[in-house]
């Protein structure tokens, strides 16, 4: 019998992989399952991105080999969507990299970065691919607490008690994923300090900064960011893109290189028309965003009622394609009330134990359902 490798000892399967095949099973058994549990988004991308990519099936050259680094006006419109956003420069030739997905990213700048036994700071609660990475590469995660009662931002205080002399990278990401915790500037400049004092490499999750957020933000905005920080982000939930796997990694020209050194040895391009897509999805204006987020906003409306119908208590102030919201008193897992919700109601939500110990006694409701299928949620109750 062939043995797997011990890596995989010390992580499990994704919770989604195996809890979706749990949820398609009900539903193959004839349950009426709404699936509030994961963020895909259902909206379309836009005509004009569709149309691009089937006009670039009849070029010449759509179906090579594609550079390691992505079409020049793929990165050059990447560069553009920054300045035009955020405010920041960006040398595309230099300070950016796209990708299959931001997902890949994590990855590729723990493979570029991290030896074995490193040790590498990571939000509680926050997205479980940050651990189950660095558990992959042989490095060690050391949690940092984000709580409600400090807007799921980091105690800088209790940061600094830390032993840090072996920590090489910290994973953060605001708008906040799970929380929808905004995050601000003045965060941000806190975090570029932090990590110079430590030499850390900073990197920021950035990949819902433009949904139901009327104050998108980049960490790269801070003076001095790129000397010590990368940002990833997505078209997938900004552009309702999250199956083309498009991506890209921003900021510090010598962590970019060192980035593609992995992905050059990991794939062979990004597919032709889908960058031809992602090209015209990244001129978009105001308009596409407005659009979005008026459907959005509707939802969260909706979601945010049926959280009160089930005694939850709803972190108002959140961004992002989720609503989070803490369990109602006397309840005491999160896993054990999403079960019952989904065997008795037939929705899926999601527990925030998945993310962290500190999302315990949280749920989480994905905005990724029809206002009609909202509806029917709460009238089930």
């Amino acid at each position: 019998m062939i043995t797997t490798a011990k890596r995989l000892d010390i992580i499990e399967e994704y919770y989604f992989s195996s809890k979706l095949r749990e949820v398609r099973q009900l539903a193959s058994e004839g349950k009426p399952i709404i699936n509030m549990g994961i963020g895909s988004p259902d909206l379309q991308p836009s005509q004009a991105v569709v149309d691009a990519v089937v006009l670039a099936m009849q070029e010449e050259s759509a179906h090579q080999y594609q550079s390691y680094q992505g079409l020049p006006e793929l990165r050059k419109g990447m560069a553009d969507f920054y300045q035009n956003n955020f405010q920041v420069a960006l040398n595309p030739n230099t300070e950016i990299l796209p990708l299959m997905g931001s997902k890949e990213g994590i990855m590729h700048i723990s493979l570029a970065f991290l030896n074995e036994g490193d040790q590498v700071l990571i939000p509680n609660p926050g997205y479980p691919t940050y651990t189950s990475v660095t558990n992959l590469v042989g490095a060690v995660p050391v949690y940092y607490d984000l709580k409600e009662v400090n807007n799921w931002e980091p105690d800088f205080e209790a940061l600094e008690k830390l032993d840090l002399s072996k920590v090489k990278i910290m994973w953060i990401g605001y708008p906040h994923m799970p929380t929808g915790a905004r995050g601000s500037l003045q965060l941000f400049e806190k975090l570029v300090a932090f990590a110079k004092k430590h030499q850390i490499l900073l990197v920021n999750d950035n990949p819902y900064s433009f949904v139901l957020n009327d104050n998108p933000m980049s960490l790269l905005q801070v003076e001095g960011a790129k000397d010590v920080a990368l940002e990833l982000n997505s078209l997938s939930k900004t552009f309702n893109m999250a199956g083309w796997r498009v991506g890209m990694v921003l900021g510090n020209a010598a962590c970019i290189d060192a980035v593609l050194k992995v992905k050059s040895n990991m794939d062979s391009g990004m597919f032709y028309g889908i960058q031809k897509g992602a090209i015209e999805a990244l001129k978009s204006d105001k308009t596409w965003f407005e659009s979005m987020n008026a459907i959005y906003r509707k939802r969260r409306i909706l979601t945010e009622q049926l959280a009160e119908k089930l005694g939850c208590k709803v972190y108002k102030e959140g961004v992002g394609l989720f609503v989070w919201a803490k369990l109602p008193d006397g309840i005491t897992s999160a896993e054990k009330f999403i079960d019952e919700i989904l065997y008795d109601k037939s929705i899926f939500i999601t527990p925030g134990t998945i993310f962290g110990s500190n999302g315990e006694g949280y749920i989480r409701f994905a905005l990724c359902v029809k206002e009609e299928k909202v509806q029917e949620a709460i009238d089930r109750f």
